[in-house]
This record gives C-alpha cells, structure tokens and sequence, in this order.
C-alpha cells in the first residue's frame, strides 16, 4: 500500500521561497496524477497544483500559477512543489494526494484515493 509523506513544511516570509516535498512509499507504479492541496481551518481543500506521473505535464490553479511549480523525481518517488514569492494568503496546511487514473478533473480532492498527513506552511506579513 502506497503512503505519502510530506516534508518541508515552516514559517517563511512573505516573498520568500519554501519547497514541499511528498515522497511515495510503497513506489509509484499505480499513480498516474499527484496533486498538492491546500487546508485552511473552517474551509475545504484548495487544489493548487497537479502532476502527471508518465510525462510531468503541470496544472496549477490561477492563484500559485507563475509562483509554485510542481515537479517530480522518478528515481526517487518524490513531488516537489516550490514555493516563490509567498504570500500570507498561501498559509496552509498542504497535503499531497495520490490517484490511480488520469481522466477527469485534477482539481477535484474527492477524486483523489490516497492522501498525505501534510504540512504546515506559514507565511508572515
């Protein structure tokens, strides 16, 4: 069984840098899109960005695009999601997610089999 764990996570500046990362034990050969999200308190989860596992073709939602990029490292299992010119609104908890198929829709958590335990992320004004 596949577990994902998250790392990376700290207090930083706004307009700082910060890199998530969500490593995959168990392997990777059943994932097909891993996603970051993110969790306030008091409100749901927030996609922010997607990864195809084959060819790491990137989807972000329009309020990381230009800032956050989300990679992979197949040798080593891992997602990445940089983090660039933070905002205080960027403050979250992040959870990486995992699921087995690549049609649909990627920002949708619900559609997301397997989760991380994630990691906070706090960002000062």
């Amino acid at each position: 069984q596949v577990q994902l764990v998250e790392s990376g996570g700290g207090l930083v500046q706004a307009g700082g840098s910060l890199t998530l990362s969500c490593a995959l034990i168990g392997g990777s050969s059943s994932t097909a899109l891993m996603g970051w999200f993110r969790q306030v308190p008091g409100k749901g989860r927030e996609f922010a960005a997607a990864i195809r596992w084959s060819d790491g073709s990137a989807y972000y939602a329009d309020s990381v695009k230009g800032r956050f990029t989300i990679s992979r490292d197949s040798a080593k299992n891992t997602v990445y999601l940089q983090m660039k010119n933070v905002k205080p609104e960027d403050t979250a908890v992040y959870c990486c997610a995992a699921r087995t198929y690549y049609s649909g829709v990627y920002w949708q958590p619900s559609t997301y089999s397997m989760w991380g335990q994630g990691t906070q992320v706090t960002v000062s004004s």
